[in-house]
């Protein structure tokens, strides 16, 4: 994940092995994704999905376990090379916003007070 370190293969970015590097790659989500979610203006109706995620993998409360599943869907939006790369418009945000539905829709009910501070 960082910037000298060699290209690893496809998705290998997303997976998690235990806390230490949840917490390397929620650092890294954190400084990324202001300025993923500025690139796409809001286009997309995913903006909150992403921020209740950010918020649920920012709660000290929740058990990094489960906030994994929020930052590998998190690293999966930020980082521009994945299934369909960002660079192709529109269609590139395809597979983002598959794979953020996803993972909003395993967790449910456990996001839903994430989608409430907006609102505050």
């Amino acid at each position: 994940m960082k910037k000298n370190e060699p290209k690893r293969p496809l998705g290998e970015e997303m997976s998690i092995g235990d806390e230490a590097e949840f917490k390397e790659k929620a650092a890294y989500v954190s400084e990324n994704l202001p300025g993923k979610l500025a690139k796409i203006n809001r286009r997309i109706g995913l903006v909150s999905d992403v921020l209740a995620l950010f918020r649920f993998m920012s709660d000290p409360a929740v058990h990094w376990g489960k906030k994994a599943l929020a930052v590998g869907a998190l690293l999966y939006f930020i980082i521009p090379f994945d299934s369909i790369p960002d660079v192709a418009p529109f269609v590139g945000y395809l597979d983002d916003v598959g794979v953020i539905a996803l993972v909003v829709g395993y967790l449910g009910k456990q996001l839903r007070r994430y989608y409430l501070e907006e609102t505050k």
